[in-house]
């Protein structure tokens, strides 16, 4: 279907021949050391030295077992931990100095690299320290969009940001249920960030803040650029979400890009996901477009070729069949030394950094020894879905081809080889790698259970059982093994679990709660209605049925319910009261007399329907009824009724104002002070009401109230702020009215004072400040940190 130039495709061919000799030579090496099995006493020493760091004497254990961290210790009570009995330093030292030798493939022994590893480690512990030390609990989170926010504030990047965020939403709502839209994210994110690595490493110590704020751009969109490619194209080929044809066309699709040097047009696609393919192929190919216009023409040779090689060697392991039993060693393993160094091999290219002789040949073989650690990890994960790695296969043929390499073996072999023959014995590598290795083995040994451990350990450790017990017992015995990169994965992990389920809970409470008030909302007819019709009736209760968010009612049943423990039944008058009043305000919005709108919630607006006086009759009649459901919450006590009713009355008073002030700026530039408070007027005194009353009915404490103000101050912007770029930006039907209406009537926004892109960065700024203010509201406010996400990322 995508025809190419036949000496293109002989020149990627020889690439990859030339690549895939290099790695069947590697082989061959670590092939003679597995079976002369050189790596036995070359490790067996190294691992006695090892353990004096590790293994500490019987006497000093006992005393030192109260100092030991527990299991279900967290992120940040494992810090603290670390701090307090001075383990930290080493334990940052060890992180970062891996880190460096993997992602940024440097030698431990440069001089240079011990400098740049120790500013890291200090400059990341008193980040560390400080953040415990200001830790209010489980609300404060470094790792929050709130927390990036404020990162890329510093750094001068906020644009970046927010533009990235779009992406990585975008992305996720693009992924097929097939697929782990989780696992797909956690790794975009770890390319953009292993990329951005790469880039810091690169700048010098004269750099300027301008170019640095550029440099950091580049590399978070060079890293999402990159980075697209694994979810949809590793991932995708990976699962069955495309057919057999599809996945033909696609790879074809592919491999032309690669070979050719640009994207090819879609064409015709006859497949079941037409959709997802268009979506796809659009991002990838703007994605691709933005790398190689980033690359030096030096640099741009590399990155073809090295991309040919990671996609081919994928796609040569991709079609391999766990039934089949004739797999050579080398058929097995040369893909994987392939795919494993190119891959990383590609970051450099896709930043344009300079050669780097050593770093390549360092990254080539390294690759190996990180595939094979993820590989023993994901064993039993990888033999349930059928995949062929080098474990896989061993498990399944073990016992009928003795010619197969044990894989444990051979990772043990890669260390070796590593450790004295790529790194020249260095100690510190030494240290670091075999920290690594047992740190591994523990782990998984945690994960899997002791029974299933000892079941593995028999099948791979048994050629050599004089070398197991010593790993063994490193295993069992050994201290200070920790990484911080795992804790963060694993921090990470947990975050995106309770965040997935707290939005489930959120979007539950949303649709459960908003049915039960369109339930409870209808106006009833008097008795004594049969001489005479009621339009007003009729009117208000035809504006009640639009399909409107109920935003504000369902913030205070969330709040007065699941917070301050009242009864759903006794506040129910109080849901109808706000809507009531929210449906009032908007009966006004739209009369010909201030904004004039004929389209409300998807239907024509009331004055339309019936007309404009009856229109301000029903938003009268609204608000009264408002205020006579207030006066019958009849559970609780006269006085703190009378109090909701006093401040329900300044509200809607307040509500008005800023109504007024919204009519008299028309035509008027406003500055951002005066709309900052007409909006707060407007929309962040209506949420204000809708956390404050049920706090006034249940007796809240002065300091709690104080923080919703502010949270609703905040928040009340940043919706409105939100408002105006979906009028400008937004969608019609999804809308449910038209767009364009703030500059037809001639209104101040934020977008029209600040502009699209400053408009968005004020709006993230309330967002921030909305979020932090929740830290001082002493209940769970994973309900209220929900509504602001909804808030900056909604669609209507």
């Amino acid at each position: 279907m995508y025809s190419m130039n036949e000496q293109l495709i002989k020149n990627a061919d020889a690439c990859y021949q030339l690549a895939e000799q290099k790695a069947v030579d590697y082989f061959q090496s670590l092939y003679l050391q597995v079976m002369q099995k050189t790596y036995v006493p070359t490790l067996t020493k190294d691992l006695h030295s090892w353990k004096q760091n590790h293994i500490h004497h019987p006497l000093l254990s006992f005393f030192s077992r109260r100092n030991r961290k527990h299991d279900s210790q967290g992120y940040h009570n494992y810090i603290k931990w670390l701090d307090s009995t001075g383990k930290l330093d080493n334990y940052l030292y060890r992180s970062i100095s891996y880190i460096f030798m993997r992602d940024l493939g440097k030698a431990l022994n440069s001089p240079d690299t011990q400098t740049r590893v120790r500013r890291v480690v200090d400059s990341l512990k008193t980040h560390l320290i400080h953040s415990n030390a200001t830790d209010r609990g489980d609300k404060t989170e470094t790792m929050s969009m709130a927390g990036l926010y404020r990162w890329a504030q510093k750094e001068g990047i906020e644009s970046t940001i927010i533009w990235l965020l779009n992406k990585l939403k975008t992305v996720s709502s693009h992924i097929p249920k097939e697929m782990d839209a989780e696992q797909a994210q956690r790794k975009l994110i770890k390319i953009i960030a292993g990329v951005m690595m790469h880039v810091v490493e690169e700048m010098d110590n004269e750099i300027t803040p301008k170019e640095r704020t550029q440099k950091l751009d580049e590399a978070i969109r060079l890293g999402y650029s990159y980075g697209l490619t694994y979810p949809f194209i590793d991932d995708l080929l990976d699962t069955n979400v495309l057919s057999v044809k599809e996945k033909k066309q696609y790879s074809n699709l592919i491999r032309t890009t690669l070979i050719t040097g640009s994207v090819p047009e879609m064409g015709e696609w006859t497949g079941k996901n037409m959709d997802l393919i268009r979506y796809i192929h659009s991002e990838l190919r703007n994605a691709f477009k933005y790398i190689k216009s980033h690359q030096r023409r030096e640099t741009r040779k590399n990155f073809f070729e090295q991309s040919y090689v990671f996609f081919h060697s994928q796609e040569v392991d991709r079609v391999k069949d766990l039934s089949n039993a004739n797999y050579t060693n080398e058929e097995l393993y040369i893909p994987i030394i392939l795919k494993s160094s190119s891959s990383r091999l590609i970051v450099r290219s896709v930043i344009s950094a300079p050669a780097d002789e050593g770093f390549d040949n360092r990254t080539f073989y390294y690759g190996i020894y990180n595939q094979l650690a993820d590989d023993f990890a994901d064993m039993f994960d990888d033999m349930k879905e059928g995949a062929v790695t080098p474990y896989t296969y061993y498990m399944k043929y073990h016992d009928k081809r003795q010619d197969l390499i044990n894989p444990f073996e051979l990772y043990w072999t890669v260390i070796s080889h590593l450790i004295h023959n790529v790194y020249h014995s260095d100690p510190k590598t030494c240290e670091v790698i075999l920290d690594r290795a047992i740190n591994g083995l523990k782990r998984f040994k945690e994960r899997m259970g002791k029974v299933k451990y000892n079941e593995v350990m028999e099948l791979f450790a048994s050629g050599n059982l004089e070398f197991n017990r010593v790993i063994q017992h490193m295993v069992q015995k050994a201290d200070d093994v920790d990484f911080f990169d795992k804790l963060i994965r694993d921090h990470i992990i947990t975050i995106l679990k309770n965040e997935r389920k707290e939005q489930e809970d959120f979007l539950d409470t949303i649709e459960t709660v908003r049915i039960q008030i369109n339930n409870i909302l209808n106006i009833p007819q008097t008795e004594n209605n049969s001489l005479m019709k009621e339009p007003i009736i009729d009117a208000a209760n035809y504006s009640l049925d639009g399909d409107g968010k109920r935003l504000r009612p369902i913030m205070t049943w969330a709040m007065g319910v699941n917070e301050y423990g009242l009864k759903s039944s006794a506040i129910t008058p109080l849901l109808r009261s706000l809507e009531y009043m929210h449906t009032a305000s908007l009966i006004f919005d739209d009369l010909p007399s201030q904004d004039n709108a004929s389209i409300r919630r998807g239907r024509p607006t009331l004055h339309m329907v019936y007309n404009i006086a009856v229109a301000e009759l029903t938003g009268l009649f609204l608000t009264q009824k408002a205020i006579e459901e207030q006066a019958s919450l009849d559970q609780f006590d006269s006085k703190t009724v009378l109090n909701l009713i006093q401040y329900s009355a300044q509200m809607t008073g307040d509500m008005c104002k800023g109504q007024a002030m919204d009519l008299d700026s028309k035509g008027k530039q406003l500055t951002l002070e005066q709309l900052n408070k007409m909006c707060f007027y407007k929309t962040g005194k209506a949420f204000e009401a809708s956390l404050i009353m049920p706090a006034i009915l249940a007796h809240a404490k002065e300091f709690e109230t104080e923080a919703l103000k502010k949270f609703a101050y905040h928040a009340g912007i940043a919706f409105q702020i939100k408002d105006d770029l979906l009028d400008v930006e937004g969608n019609q039907i999804l809308l449910g009215k038209p767009i364009g209406k703030d500059a037809e009537n001639n209104h101040s926004t934020f977008v029209s004072i600040l502009g699209s892109d400053g408009a968005r960065k004020e709006m993230w700024e309330h967002y921030c400040l909305a979020m932090e203010s929740l830290q001082e509201v002493p209940r769970n406010t994973s309900f209220l940190k929900h509504l602001m996400n909804y808030i900056v990322n909604r669609d209507h």
